[in-house]
């Protein structure tokens, strides 16, 4: 991400560079605006570069496959490859042909088509890489000082710490989004509609996914939003976290929980206008949540971590925010609380969890807007997010 001449170095870097060195072709993906082929072109400026969000290209890499690639010597840069998923059958023939590392560097929004495209031609050829917006890490380390409210408000999306007005980027993003990505893929006729729909998602950040109240509040069938909700998790805008069970922890609320990747869309979608209205709202709380688990989740895809990031609840109400699967069945669990000093009322969860799966949570956490670490009297630890992430990464 370019600032003002300056690159902010983003944290997948390194996995990226390794993976080209291993895998024939690299696709990193995300939602719209994330800067992936900004990071391929920092990356790799030497390069041919070829984008199919130009109709013609788009158009050449239908008609004529072959004559495109012979255009653009390896190692190739092909932009918004999902415009032209077909593309992928032609890579693979030439990547059989030879399986040297680091020729096709690809971008693409992580649309149903692209990723099946890739499944079916590029298995085992082609190494994913997932890229969200900028995380408060990302703008610290590159002296761009944030305050953590400021940026729950704002969110990450690159342009806007170029210096964009987030009241005239949003709109031209949401417009974007909706005419290339909700048009092209649904065939949505009412785009206003889907608008509706995405703003009552946004209000619904850190709750479990009701479909029939979904569909109520914008006036649609409940398989209509199941639909519409697996594109807004696709495209890369949502994620849907799944719930933590195990075969001894019965009786347990199975529904999704829907999170924003990027709380500052859905600060936007939700209305609010200033990090100060958001703060006093009675959201402030889902959105810090969202805010944890946007940055857990960036962090692990800098570094590959497969581990699950899921929720635990129970029917008689005991919860965890955020539950962390390691490798040999390990549970880091992990309270989100919109306070500086969370005291052992607030890990109550945490005990449930632990008593529930007796020596399987190795960490307990409480992330909240401290700024000092400490210990309860319980075992949970209570940090802000750049200790807590500095903390998950020694593991």
């Amino acid at each position: 991400m370019h600032i003002i001449g300056m690159w902010i170095t983003r944290s997948v870097e390194p996995l990226v560079r390794r993976m080209a060195q291993q895998f024939p072709a690299v696709l990193v993906t995300g939602a719209r605006q994330t800067g992936k082929t900004s990071l391929m072109r920092h990356l790799y400026p030497r390069a041919s570069f070829v984008s199919l969000d130009l109709p013609a290209n788009a158009e050449a890499a239908r008609t004529a496959p072959d004559a495109l690639l012979e255009g653009y010597p390896a190692p190739v840069i092909i932009d918004e490859i999902q415009y032209a998923p077909s593309l992928l059958r032609h890579i693979k023939v030439r990547i059989d042909q030879d399986r040297s590392a680091g020729r096709f560097l690809l971008t693409g929004s992580q649309i149903f088509p692209l990723m099946q495209g890739v499944s079916e031609s590029l298995a085992g050829r082609c190494a994913l890489v997932s890229l969200h917006t900028l995380s408060r890490t990302e703008l610290l380390a590159a002296g761009r000082g944030i305050g953590e409210d400021r940026y729950v408000f704002v969110g990450g999306y690159p342009e806007l710490h170029v210096g964009a007005d987030p009241d005239l980027w949003f709109p031209a993003y949401l417009a974007t989004y909706l005419e290339r990505d909700v048009r092209n893929v649904l065939r949505v006729a009412d785009l206003p509609e889907f608008n509706r729909f995405m703003r009552a998602c946004a209000l619904r950040t850190s709750q479990a996914v009701n479909y029939s109240d979904l569909a109520r509040d914008t006036g649609i069938a409940p398989n209509t939003a199941r639909k519409w909700l697996g594109l807004l998790q696709t495209s890369g805008v949502v994620v849907l976290i799944e719930p933590y069970f195990s075969n001894r922890t019965k009786r347990l609320i199975k529904a999704p929980k829907l999170a924003f990747l990027d709380t500052g869309l859905a600060a936007f979608l939700a209305g609010f206008r200033s990090e100060r209205e958001l703060a006093a709202s009675a959201l402030a709380g889902a959105f810090w949540e969202s805010h944890v688990f946007g940055q857990l989740a960036r962090q692990a895809a800098s570094r590959a971590d497969a581990a699950p990031i899921l929720y635990w609840r129970t029917a008689s109400g005991q919860e965890v925010d955020l539950v962390i699967e390691r490798a040999g069945a390990t549970l880091v669990a992990i309270e989100c609380k919109w306070k500086e000093q969370p005291g052992t009322s607030d890990s109550a969860g945490l005990r449930a969890l632990e008593a529930a799966e007796a020596g399987r949570v190795k960490q307990k956490m409480i992330v909240c807007r401290t700024k000092a670490t400490y210990k309860l009297s319980d075992g949970a630890w209570v940090l802000n997010v750049t200790d807590a992430l500095k903390r998950l990464a020694l593991r």
